[in-house]
């Protein structure tokens, strides 16, 4: 069973990731944008590939000063009490925010640094080291 799936596997797979030799690294993107599975007496629908953006990302840290008036701009917005450790590496739902908290910060630090965080990014800060790099990103962008 185990041996006809693996023959079923490498029907599918594109002629390239078939030929690669022991200790070659190779990246394959099928093609295929559509599937269907058949099996005895079973059907199962279609699963259909979405493009999606690639999660990828190349980015260099935000300055100690940054992150450390962002840690305190977290620690006043979530009344977080004296003695919380606050570092980069924090998430925001770790330190007890919920989607309201995250607004006020993403505010907080709008009126702090005199920027504005349009909602795409402001969905995509989860941790205060990534509200610190859009900060110096949109600081840089403005003095350009």
């Amino acid at each position: 069973m185990a041996h006809s799936l693996a023959a079923a596997a490498s029907s599918f797979s594109p002629p390239a990731a078939r030929r690669r030799l022991p200790g070659q690294v190779t990246n394959v993107i099928s093609r295929r944008s559509s599937v269907s599975f058949n099996c005895q007496r079973m059907s199962f629908m279609s699963i259909r590939s979405r493009p999606s953006q690639l999660r990828f990302k190349i980015c260099c840290s935000a300055k100690k000063e940054t992150v450390d008036k962002v840690c305190n701009i977290v620690k006043t917005q979530l009344a977080l009490p004296e003695g919380t450790a606050v570092t980069g590496e924090s998430k925001f739902s770790e330190l007890g925010a919920d989607s309201l908290d995250t607004v006020e910060i993403v505010m907080g630090l709008e009126e702090e640094f005199n920027i504005t965080v349009d909602e795409t990014s402001a969905q995509d800060i989860a941790t205060v080291q990534d509200a610190a790099n859009l900060i110096e990103k949109l600081v840089l962008e403005k003095a350009a």
